[in-house]
């Protein structure tokens, strides 16, 4: 067997990076040209919504199968494999003639690209030796955080100045130079080896039971008015019925296909739980800004996502920073720091309203980058520390599963959050615009005198004052919410702080493994 320290580290970081970043790429770069797509393949927006889905879906599912796989089928294998099927099906979901067979090949994309990010980690540790894979992860976890950004920005130009369809062709180029460069530089190491050959059937067919329910439930739910539909209330039930009987499979199972004892480890258990807290706050917040952006202050779709890269920009900066600093500082003060500093943008942005300008969205979010460089690192390095090397790919596979389902609730709680709260405070400010209060009548008094001198007669212009009192209630109703819930979220980040002091200090400064 090849010798990994034979090759350059930083050429085996390039081409996983390609691989990570094209599959972490595409989980928002098709967002923005749903409606195009809806179109153009003559199927609802509704309907187009099955292109996110069914490819979380079964993204969710693969995730933590990488682990069992890896050691089953050699992780270079299995890698090449997971690179050339995500390419291939990025090719077959551009020439989709029609929106069933994109949903198709999304779902085979889906399944090729999950085990992409935890085998990426895992060849990126052997690949470097302790005392570089600070500046290491540092370089990887900058791709990670910086493509969910780039994503609504890259779909958003290729859509309108080509076509959606190059929004799948853009893998190509990427994933061809990425599996070049693995079939090159990439080893597998000398433990790797599968020992017996039992499959645990039950588990995997449990796992993708009650992953995927819980996934497509959290997609949907909002829009199909969670319990009140049927369909959400079985799909929960069974996640629910799903993970109890998957647990007690695994944890009596002779060879699990998940193996549930690295939870034992208290720094990589509570690690798990900052992760999945992480992932809720950063993608709850990464999807209710944009919704601003576009419905309460007027940006484009390509504006938003432009007005969303100073948050990358912070990444860019701190990232290859705490790369050089992880060994020199207690992880543990630098994570606690971030999640400091990320609460504090957090209730910066709690503090905007309807007069807010481009700077006052910037720097919260660069601020924010920073704060976030700061977290997934060392957070991850102190998580990881503890676990031995043969059950590193178990581990960073329950890892990432973790942060991904975060994050999907996250969405999904925060989308339900906003228009429920929405709701809530259209009614407070309904109550104080009545015909007894001088404030709304002077009001609706020069509302209705405006639409009387542009030309509408004295019933349509009283009807359209009134339209716009309830219109201007319902954008302020809007900023509350959002104000709202970014305060909830950098609250929900200090309150993780504490369960920095469960975790144990590495037992080497520089030893930092496998981030996300």
């Amino acid at each position: 067997m090849s010798e990994p320290r034979a090759v350059n580290p930083w050429i085996v970081a390039v081409a996983v990076m390609f691989a990570t970043f094209m599959e972490v790429l595409d989980t928002t770069v098709v967002n923005v040209s749903l409606p195009h797509i809806a179109g153009n393949l003559s199927a609802t927006i509704d309907e187009s919504t099955w292109v996110l889905t069914s490819y979380l879906v079964a993204n969710a599912i693969i995730l933590p199968l990488t682990g069992w796989l890896a050691s089953t089928f050699g992780r270079k294998r299995l890698l090449m494999a997971s690179v050339t099927g995500f390419t291939l099906s990025s090719l077959l979901c551009g020439l989709a003639p029609n929106l069933p067979l994109l949903v198709l090949f999304r779902l085979l994309q889906g399944a090729t690209g999950g085990a992409m990010q935890p085998l990426s980690q895992a060849v990126l540790l052997e690949a470097f030796p302790p005392h570089q894979r600070g500046k290491a992860m540092g370089f990887w976890g900058l791709g990670i955080v910086v493509a969910p950004i780039l994503g609504p920005v890259l779909g958003g130009w290729l859509t309108d100045s080509y076509s959606w369809r190059w929004v799948f062709y853009i893998n190509l180029p990427v994933g061809i130079a990425s599996l070049v460069m693995t079939r090159l530089y990439v080893f597998d190491p000398p433990y790797l080896r599968r020992e017996t050959t039992t499959v645990d059937y039950w588990g995997i067919g449990l796992l993708a039971l009650w992953v995927g329910s819980l996934q497509l439930a959290l997609d949907l739910g909002q829009q199909r008015d969670w319990f009140s539909s049927p369909f959400i209330t079985v799909l929960v039930v069974l996640s629910a019925g799903g993970i109890v009987a998957f647990l007690m499979r695994e944890l009596m199972a002779a060879e699990p296909v998940i193996d549930l004892r690295v939870f034992k480890l208290r720094s990589y258990s509570t690690g798990v739980f900052l992760m999945t807290s992480l992932g809720f706050v950063l993608y709850g917040s990464l999807v209710l800004l944009p919704i601003m952006l576009q419905t309460l202050l007027g940006y484009s779709s390509l504006e938003a996502g432009i007005a969303m890269a100073p948050r990358g920009l912070g990444s860019l900066i701190g990232m290859p920073a705490v790369g050089l600093l992880i060994g020199r500082i207690d992880p543990r003060k630098m994570v606690a720091t971030g999640l400091v500093v990320g609460a504090g943008t957090l209730l910066w942005l709690g503090h905007l309203n309807l007069g807010a300008g481009y700077w006052d969205i910037f720097w919260p979010q660069f601020l924010q980058g920073v704060g976030l460089s700061m977290v997934f690192v060392p957070l991850t390095t102190i998580s990881m520390d503890p676990v031995p090397q043969e059950r590193m790919g178990n581990a960073t596979s329950l890892f990432n599963l973790m942060r991904n389902l975060g994050g999907s609730i996250g969405i999904a709680v925060t989308g339900t959050m906003l228009a429920r709260k929405q709701q809530v405070y259209i009614n407070v400010l309904g109550e104080h615009v009545e015909p007894y209060s001088p404030p709304a009548r002077q009001l609706l008094d020069s509302l209705y005198a405006a639409f009387l001198a542009a030309g509408s007669d004295p019933v349509t212009a009283m009807q359209r004052a009134y339209a716009a009192a309830f219109g201007m209630v319902a954008r302020q109703a809007a900023m509350l919410s959002f104000v709202d819930l970014f305060r909830g979220l950098g609250i929900m980040f200090l309150c993780l702080v504490p369960l920095v002091l469960l975790m144990k200090r590495p037992r080497t400064s520089a030893g930092a493994v496998a981030a996300h």
